[in-house]
């Protein structure tokens, strides 16, 4: 039997068509994000966390993917029914690497979509506000126990 995980997400999440924001461009950018986690305060050194972001305007000028490589804190709030994760650490974009910050929120109400509340890559990158995802796609764990 597995460990319960006190508090953590896992994240398969994906938007098409999501204006950006980099840092230094003036303007949006438009784009495919993809998210992925498997994050627990439990077990940083091994959890894992990508964002990868797919220019669809400008001949991918603007493509990249995110890799968190140290992850130095998860913390879990309920919020009514619902959970909110936030992450955060240091990752790479090939090999600059940066501090982030994401905000996962997990809808309990099937109707609802899930949201990646925030995603900031200091320095380079603001997902620009909330972003809905599919119900399903964020589960976080540990909120029943808080």
């Amino acid at each position: 039997m597995g460990v319960i995980c006190p508090c953590g997400v896992k994240v398969n999440a994906n938007k098409k068509k999501q204006n950006v924001i980099f840092n230094g461009f003036c303007g949006e950018v438009t784009g495919n994000l993809t998210y992925l986690a498997n994050v627990c305060v439990t077990t940083l050194a091994v959890s894992t966390l990508s964002l990868k972001f797919e220019d669809i305007v400008a001949s991918n000028k603007f493509s990249f993917l995110f890799k968190a490589n140290t992850i130095i804190s998860v913390t879990c709030k309920k919020e009514g029914q619902n959970c909110v994760v936030i992450v955060q650490g240091t990752g790479t974009i090939g090999l600059k690497e940066y501090s982030f910050k994401a905000i996962f929120r997990d809808q309990v109400t099937p109707a609802s979509n899930d949201v990646v509340q925030s995603f900031v890559i200091n320095g380079f990158f603001n997902q620009n506000g909330a972003v809905p995802v599919a119900q399903g796609s964020i589960v976080a764990l540990g909120c029943q126990t808080l």
